[in-house]
């Protein structure tokens, strides 16, 4: 018996209408016409999608709870389009202990309305092997807050481990900042005592971001690990990802949208509500929408926090943009301008995370597959407007941006969590 039908969604690049019958939270049949005898939600025409993962949030959860926290993360992600999230360890505590992870499961178990996934901090090296035996999505390394030798040790660490589910080590993510220059280069701009936002970016030149790629890159093919590197911000970045990929071994990456979409002009428009780490590149070095079929997946890097944080002077205000609500129109802007297309927009933000995540059961609208689906609507016109976000954070540097297509409806295995603006109940479960 099929629970629910999903009559004339138009798939795409095919563009052919299909209905999709939900069992059990499950694609259960594919077809062209859905029987009228059974529960059905007519989609009359409008785009069918699988639901989007996004590998990067950071929702808060716990400790920081005023910025954002796992119920209203999730609801800006269902209101985005996500039915699937990753959660970031840097939390208070970090999530870098078994306790510490447990805890976050437990919360993520109760306030979730969207399915979820738990990358782990690493601090005792000791620490590593328990953790791993609780399932992350990986194990999440900011090279700006760590020497070299503690970097290899971890690698080294991690490298002893088998993930019994896929037969592999488990995978490291990695944000790439070199420690040393970073301290350098901000301790010389500090003494300018200017406190313009484009000194920020300087105090985290290109140069950070690609000798610990680099250095990364080095420690992968030694000890044969798969790294996945975040928010990548610079051509260079990217040709030294590909060359790597040249020589067979597995290296993915990701950009964020205002990587993609903004550069260091928007310092100067925006101050501290651009402030980012990496930050926003110059035109030389940054990359732009040509770049993405060279990228594995979009994360949003979804970072929250309070305007009255935001507004603090330049070395005090924190880094971080929201992003789980501006992604996927900014895109499907993009596709209607023709600046891409949507099997590339599929491969970015459901085929690759699915693969690279190991979430075997998402990604794809198949048979057999969950239910976790976005409808869009490609002709819906508006801008962005902060005010209207779910996520407690109300600011973003894209504000104004007008954009034309957004989700209308979000459902997370079979159920609707959000249609038309509207959140609905739901329980989201452990995805990876």
């Amino acid at each position: 018996m099929v629970d629910l039908w999903l009559k004339d969604g138009k798939i795409v690049p095919e563009n052919k209408l299909i209905s999709i019958g939900i069992s059990n939270g499950k694609i259960s049949v594919i077809k062209k016409i859905a029987p009228n005898r059974e529960e059905i939600i007519d989609l009359k025409g409008l785009v069918i999608l699988p639901g989007f993962i996004d590998a990067h949030v950071h929702f808060r959860d716990p400790g920081l709870t005023y910025k954002e926290d796992f119920r209203t993360g999730t609801t800006a992600a269902a209101s985005g389009g996500f039915t699937t999230v990753m959660d970031m360890p840097n939390t208070v505590p970090p999530t870098n202990t078994p306790a510490a992870f447990k805890e976050k499961l437990d919360i993520a178990r109760k306030k979730s309305l969207v399915d979820y996934g738990l990358h782990a901090g690493v601090g005792k090296l000791e620490d590593i092997k328990n953790m791993a035996k609780l399932g992350p999505a990986s194990f999440k390394l900011y090279t700006d807050q760590l020497d070299d030798d503690y970097l290899k040790q971890v690698f080294q660490g991690i490298k002893n481990i088998k993930d019994n589910k896929v037969n592999k080590t488990p995978l490291i993510t990695l944000h790439c900042e070199d420690k040393e220059i970073v301290e350098k280069k901000t301790q010389i701009q500090r003494k300018k005592h200017m406190l313009k936002p484009e000194i920020f970016a300087e105090a985290r030149p290109p140069e950070a971001e690609t000798m610990a790629i680099s250095k990364a890159l080095q420690l992968a093919d030694y000890y044969d690990l798969d790294i996945h590197i975040c928010h990548i911000s610079t051509r260079k970045s990217l040709e030294l990802i590909k060359s790597t990929k040249d020589g067979n071994y597995n290296v993915t990456c990701e950009i964020t949208p205002h990587h993609l979409f903004l550069d260091s002009h928007f310092l100067n428009k925006c101050g501290n509500f651009a402030k980012t780490n990496p930050p926003l590149r110059g035109l030389r070095y940054k990359l732009d929408i040509t770049n993405l079929s060279s990228i594995d997946i979009i994360g949003t890097d979804h970072a929250p926090h309070t305007i009255a944080e935001k507004e603090n002077d330049l070395w005090e205000a924190p880094p971080g943009i929201p992003n789980l609500e501006t992604t996927i129109p900014l895109l499907l802007t993009e596709i209607n301008r023709r600046n891409m297309n949507f099997k590339l927009l599929k491969s970015l933000l459901c085929e690759k995370p699915s693969k690279i995540f190991n979430l075997t059961t998402k990604g794809y609208l198949k048979e057999g597959y969950d239910a976790d689906v976005v409808i869009v609507d490609m002709k819906k016109e508006g801008q962005i407007n902060p005010d209207e976000f779910r996520s407690k954070a109300k600011f973003s540097p894209f504000k104004g941006f007008k954009i034309k297509g957004s989700p209308v409806m979000t459902m997370v295995r079979g159920n609707v969590v959000m249609e038309k603006g509207e959140i609905y109940k739901n329980k989201g479960k452990l995805a990876c």
